[in-house]
């Protein structure tokens, strides 16, 4: 995570949204009066919201817990893949 002032940011603005997209970082513009912004890159903002969604229904978190536990204990089958015929 990165944290820098407004003036910091719009200096070099292009190179810090870079960073963000880029190399996933959390960028922290602080502000006066604590009203700081967070910048998250679109992908790292859809991946956050698709996890709230997920672990928010108990029922999926249930699901994915049970399915990293037999994960875990080596409960798990291998399957090759086969190629459809484009005809």
């Amino acid at each position: 995570m990165i944290a820098l002032n407004y003036s910091q940011f719009r200096e070099n603005m292009k190179m810090y949204l870079d960073m963000v997209t880029d190399d996933y970082e959390s960028l922290v513009i602080t502000r006066k009066e604590n009203k700081n912004v967070v910048i998250l890159s679109e992908e790292t903002y859809n991946n956050l919201i698709e996890n709230i969604y997920v672990m928010g229904n108990k029922s999926n978190y249930d699901w994915l817990m049970e399915s990293k536990a037999q994960l875990e204990k080596g409960k798990f089958a291998s399957h090759s893949l086969q190629e459809a015929d484009h005809e």
